[in-house]
């Protein structure tokens, strides 16, 4: 982070992956460590406390996104509510109607979507990956053609992608799966706290959100659930947060992650705006001093805080390294995917060749991110860049887009 009066390294650019937690989050959240420790279950003060704190927490959660308190359900993650909106929609509408037996997700989806998916089609299940575009954009044309009469139970789409930050038409993928009797759900962990998002107007019925993306703590998250729609808990016991996530409510982590909304509710159209500029003139920068450099995903379409590049005759994850020797941190892509170290899913639906996929690199902005620290990155990435390419076995070359 940089300090007042200049930039110091490390300069931290890997916020789609995580990011820092804020002052005034874990002032909020310091009294439950010490002071406030009874379970919510219990009748006594200190358990009447601790809820209460939830409640409130609950409260911000769903002024951010406009949804009644009873609609969000507080999980571990985006990943526990991904799993608890497909798994829990899939399996009851199934058992409803044996003839809705039909998902529909992306191929750029987060893996823990395309995994949910995975063990459902293991179970029975007819899956769909709808194509994308060389913009990873999902054409509402593909999910047209996926839906299969009145057979599609849910239709799962990303919000906003991890890795080049295209937007989807959210609102439109919601309507064409309603008329066709199916419910759907956005995993929206990148776009909650960045960009102004209202689960009314947009019509879904499902939507998950994580607090580590909007700097609160990690281990926490939220999936909203519309009013009225049933869904099956995939974790038993006490029957906490109406049956539906069941297991003593990390208090904590929760005041947290309501905190965490409170101030990107209050900073939602400065914050986008700031880092949009920032975000642009770090492009403007890296392609005008980066030789053989591209942008992926040029869409006007995408959240403000990603920009994915390519990098001609460069190893991504050498440049990674590199970078971190350097003192700067940024990624591939997805850290989920990255642990198994596969090449992106992502990137390969998008139709990106061998090049292209070896010389990616992902760098996203935070709010605490500075103008001076892009200039000291982009310099550092300039030289990194260089060094590399002069001892890598991959050839430069270019394509038609570069």
């Amino acid at each position: 982070m940089s300090t007042s009066g200049g930039t110091s390294l490390p300069i931290y650019l890997d916020n789609a992956a995580s990011t820092p937690i804020l002052d005034e989050v874990i002032r909020e959240m310091l009294p439950y460590f010490k002071e406030y420790y009874g379970n919510p279950s219990s009748l006594h003060r200190f358990g009447r406390v601790t809820m209460r704190a939830i409640e409130c927490a609950r409260a911000r959660v769903s002024s951010l996104i406009g949804c009644k308190l009873h609609e969000i359900i507080f999980t571990s993650g985006g990943t526990e509510a991904n799993n608890l909106a497909i798994k829990g929609i899939a399996e009851l509408v199934r058992k409803l109607n044996p003839k809705k037996n039909c998902i529909i997700t992306s191929a750029i989806d987060h893996e823990s979507v395309l995994e949910a998916f995975r063990d459902l089609e293991k179970k029975g299940f007819d899956v769909s990956y709808l194509p994308v575009t060389r913009e990873a954009q999902i054409e509402t044309a593909a999910l047209k053609r996926a839906i299969i009469g009145d057979r599609t139970a849910l239709v799962s789409i990303m919000f906003s992608n991890n890795e080049v930050g295209t937007i989807q038409p959210i609102r439109e993928l919601a309507t064409i799966t309603h008329q066709k009797g199916g419910l759907f759900h956005t995993d929206a962990v990148q776009a909650v706290g960045k960009i102004p998002i209202d689960v009314k107007h947009l019509g879904v019925d499902l939507l998950s959100a994580s607090s580590h993306k909007i700097n609160g703590p990690k281990g926490v998250g939220a999936l909203y659930k519309r009013e009225g729609l049933k869904l099956a808990a995939i974790i038993h016991g006490g029957g906490q947060e109406s049956t539906l996530r069941s297991g003593t409510e990390n208090v904590h982590g929760i005041v947290g992650f309501g905190k965490a909304c409170e101030i990107a509710a209050q900073r939602l159209v400065t914050s986008e705006t700031e880092i949009r500029a920032l975000r642009d003139y770090l492009i403007d920068r890296v392609l005008y001093e980066i030789p053989n450099s591209r942008l992926n995903c040029s869409t006007q379409k995408r959240i403000a805080n990603i920009a994915h590049f390519t990098f001609f005759g460069v190893n991504g994850e050498d440049l990674i390294i590199k970078l971190d020797e350097l003192g700067i941190a940024a990624s591939t892509g997805s850290a989920c995917s990255l642990r198994h170290r596969r090449p992106s899913h992502v990137l390969k639906a998008m139709g990106f060749s061998y090049a292209e996929l070896t010389g990616s690199l992902r760098l996203s902005i935070g709010i605490l991110n500075t103008k001076q620290e892009i200039d000291q990155a982009v310099s550092i990435l300039s030289q990194a860049v260089e060094e590399l390419r002069k001892i890598s076995p991959f050839e430069l070359g270019t394509d038609e887009q570069n």
